[in-house]
């Protein structure tokens, strides 16, 4: 048996729906503006460009009716519904025709961002990693197994603060599809068992305060509710 100077971190992993196991995680990736009116209300034009990835560490993730405390080093904390891809067979430079072998489910996400961190790591062509990377910033709900889902190309995707409607789009406005998600992301990285996928999200992002109660849903899938709580700090 393999012996350890520190104590090893528990392995992250999501619920799965109508089973007592779990999913373990491996790598978090996620897509970066992949709905054409969140580009363009970023100041992009989505017919421009191809699509592009960032990552956050597996152990950000913060499973659904967990709280998040308001992190530190932020006045501008955004949500950003999402819907999450889970990977269950491996694969490198995988055709989008052969890309849902490769899909082992979905689920609801919210990819909290400090806005206000990335705003100043564009301007000065840095790394996102702690706009996006922050403790407890990959919110996921319950994994759905593809049997159960079917390919989740279309349904409505949805976020509330408290009882606002915020974001209100479809699954079908993606520019880039899932097949062709993960067909673009598995030519840079090998994907593997375990990998999650957030595929990004529609227009209407914006910020969300201590108090408050943030709320996705996309149809199909369970509902992911995370209540925003003060600093631990």
């Amino acid at each position: 048996m393999t012996q350890y100077i520190l104590p090893p971190q528990p392995q992250p992993s999501l619920p799965v729906s109508g089973s007592e196991a779990r999913f373990p995680v491996r790598r978090i990736y996620c897509v970066g503006r992949n709905y054409a009116e969140h580009a363009r209300e970023m100041g992009h034009d989505p017919e421009r460009e191809p699509p592009f990835f960032f990552s956050k560490p597996a152990d950000t993730l913060l499973a659904d009716g967990r709280a998040l405390p308001y992190p530190s080093m932020t006045a501008d904390l955004h949500y950003e519904a999402e819907l999450v891809v889970a990977i269950g067979k491996p694969g490198a430079a995988i055709r989008p025709e052969d890309a849902a072998d490769h899909i082992w489910g979905f689920a609801t996400g919210n990819d909290f961002t400090r806005r206000d961190l990335q705003a100043v790591a564009k301007k000065m062509a840095r790394p996102w990693d702690m706009a996006k990377g922050f403790d407890l910033s990959a919110a996921c709900g319950t994994l759905h197994p593809v049997s159960q889902t079917g390919p989740m190309r279309s349904g409505f995707i949805r976020l509330w603060v408290n009882d606002d409607l915020r974001q209100d789009g479809d699954l079908d406005q993606m520019i880039w599809s899932v097949p062709e998600v993960i067909a673009h992301l598995s030519r840079f990285v090998a994907l593997a068992p375990g990998d999650l996928i957030f595929t990004g999200t529609p227009a209407g992002v914006g910020a969300v305060e201590a108090g408050r109660r943030v709320t996705v849903e996309i149809e199909g899938l369970d509902p992911l509710v995370t209540e925003i709580t003060d600093s631990a700090t």
